[in-house]
């Protein structure tokens, strides 16, 4: 308690310090999930991405990033626990930000995609055992988590298949694409405007108290959706193409019309992440601040400085225009050859993803989740459509994030308490 009192300022000023390096690695890493098929099928200029991504990300994180949030991300320990010894869970959270923003500035340089989730809960895990040991841990929590390595990739690979592979049958395939594109694709709009606010309202509204029960966001989200898919027809109609022209050009301004589509799932998917993952940054920071402020007192939930929102979507913004393009370019190019129409059935089935897993509870990686989806549209191409050795480097650092996090904190956390005992 004497180092809280005696220390308390420049403890949170270090805090703010590792959060904004958090956040910057959040900013590096996962805004790919964003824009990275935007930028891989053309549509977007990794420089254009990059800036509309910062619109959006900063906006999610600032406006919708929450008044209130957890002080353990995810619920893996329970903070109460270090009630008796407050100090050590504040030395703990610092450590966290840090170990967790180190392994995320390694893997953007890399190009890895990582979970940023997964990195902060590692380390929070490691702190956790070395300080009061294993039993601190909720283990239940880290199996569901694991387990969403498999599911959600699965989830999401399948329903970018099915909707790449519905695309060629009913659009590519036929006879008259643009005829063809000029009947399905309000749908498809549709479908789009639906998942992307379902997303908004589920991932980002919440967090400003707009509490919208279920059945009313889905009735909103069906009226977006059909106020989108209405636009999208009278615009398409208004396409003219030559009837005689070749197939080529008609393949062209298809691909053209699923370009528009994907800066706006792009659009809503940074927004959504934005006033999602700043939790990873903002979380441990926030429960560090209370504590101090409140004299050693641990709460499940901590308030959130005015300061704290503003630093962390600094940080993702920051992160995002200094090494955002090493992950964009891994997720958008690396994997597989994307079209605007196959990058915008990988986001649209990664945003459903999303929205299945916010309604059944299920743990997900939004990363893990748009490579999965990303795959599916490469393998409704074929095998040999995949770059294997990418893969391999992209799961084998999917399996290294939790236990880097958990060495790198430990290691910190020693570091730490050595400096203020």
């Amino acid at each position: 308690m004497d180092i809280i009192a005696n220390h308390g300022t420049i403890l949170v000023a270090i805090a703010a310090l590792f959060g904004f390096i958090m956040a910057w690695g959040i900013g590096a890493n996962d805004v790919a999930n964003a824009m990275g098929t935007s930028v891989g099928s053309g549509v977007l200029t990794i420089r254009n991405a990059v800036f509309i991504a910062m619109i959006f990300e900063f906006s999610g994180a600032y406006l919708a990033g929450g008044e209130v949030t957890n002080t353990v991300r995810k619920g893996i320990i329970d903070p109460t626990l270090f009630s008796h010894d407050p100090q050590i869970m504040v030395y703990g959270m610092i450590a966290s930000l840090l170990a967790a923003g180190a392994w995320l500035l390694i893997a953007s340089y890399k190009g890895w995609p990582v979970s940023t989730t997964h990195s902060i809960v590692g380390a929070i895990i490691g702190f956790a055992c070395v300080s009061s040991g294993p039993q601190t841990v909720e283990w239940s929590k880290l199996s569901s988590i694991i387990g969403s390595w498999i599911i959600t990739p699965i989830i999401a690979g399948g329903l970018s298949y099915l909707l790449f592979t519905s695309a060629q049958l009913l659009i590519f395939n036929n006879e008259n694409p643009i005829r063809a594109a000029k009947r399905y694709v309000p749908g498809y709009m549709f479908l789009a405007g639906f998942v992307l606010a379902l997303v908004t309202i589920k991932k980002g509204l919440s967090h400003i108290g707009l509490n919208i029960n279920s059945v009313d966001g889905y009735l909103l989200a069906i009226g977006i959706g059909l106020f989108i898919a209405t636009i999208g027809r009278v615009m398409i109609n208004r396409l003219h193409i030559d009837p005689d022209s070749d197939k080529q050009m008609h393949y062209t301004n298809v691909e053209k019309i699923f370009g528009i589509l994907m800066i706006m799932t792009a659009c809503c998917m940074a927004f959504a992440h934005g006033s999602n993952d700043v939790a990873n940054a903002i979380g441990p920071l926030a429960a560090v601040v209370s504590i101090i402020n409140h004299d050693g007192i641990i709460g499940a939930k901590a308030q959130i400085a005015w300061w704290i929102l503003p630093l962390g979507g600094l940080g993702i913004v920051t992160g995002l225009a200094v090494w955002g393009h090493h992950v964009i370019a891994t997720v958008g190019k690396g994997i597989t050859h994307l079209t605007p129409s196959r990058g915008f059935a990988a986001e649209l089935s990664a945003a459903s993803t999303v929205v299945i897993a916010s309604g059944t509870g299920l743990p997900i990686s939004t990363t893990q989740t748009l490579v999965g989806a990303i795959l599916g549209v490469g393998m409704a191409r074929g095998i040999g459509a995949l770059n294997l050795g990418i893969i391999r480097k992209i799961v084998v650092s999917w399996i290294i994030t939790l236990p880097a996090g958990a060495a790198f904190s430990v290691i910190f956390f020693y570091i730490l308490k050595a400096c203020f005992q």
